[in-house]
């Protein structure tokens, strides 16, 4: 028996993505074209990039059940995710999109064999470090979700937007500050 398994890795993944939509949503669509930097993706990219983002692990744990990386086709794997960044989607698209991958990918998880999660997957040589487990890769989509939320947060930002973790935040300061008081 793990503290963390299957289901609670599904269950996290679905705390994430919960998060990442209403940020999707609280972003009005005629911002979604917003770029932090010109090189960067914009709004609507980095949500199509974080729905599509658990397709490798999926692809490498799920479909091929791979023990080593040696051999994926990295190049055609990224250049399948990045023809589906540049498709062009509404907001509502992009938020359907958002909740069919998501919960696609955390009901994978959900069912995943926990006996599975200690294998290691070997990288090519050189590569640091020389192998994972699956449940380390298997964290990644979550962890890179995380990552490039963050940077729609700071969007928000730009955008004159108070993130709704935040806003979350202030309220319970301010309970405890008027409990305390």
């Amino acid at each position: 028996m793990t503290y963390y398994g299957s289901k609670e890795l599904a269950a996290a993944f679905r705390t994430v993505r919960r998060n990442t939509i209403q940020v999707a949503e609280e972003i009005p669509e005629e911002h979604y074209g917003y770029r932090v930097t010109p090189e960067s993706r914009s709004v609507a990219e980095t949500l199509v990039h974080i729905a599509v983002g658990p397709r490798f692990q999926e692809q490498v744990h799920m479909v091929e059940h791979r023990t080593t990386m040696v051999g994926f086709d990295f190049i055609g794997m990224l250049a399948t995710l990045t023809a589906e960044e540049k498709t062009p989607r509404s907001k509502g698209e992009i938020l359907d999109f958002l909740r069919h991958e998501g919960e696609r990918f955390a009901h994978a998880l959900d069912s995943f064999p926990e006996e599975r999660f200690a294998e290691q997957v070997s990288f090519p040589a050189g590569a640091e470090p020389p192998a994972k487990s699956r449940f380390e890769m298997l964290l990644g989509p979550k962890e890179h979700e995380m990552h490039h939320r963050a940077q729609l947060m700071v969007a928000q930002r730009l955008l004159g937007i108070t993130p709704h973790l935040t806003r979350q935040m202030q309220e319970r300061v301010a309970a405890m500050k008027a409990a305390h008081a």
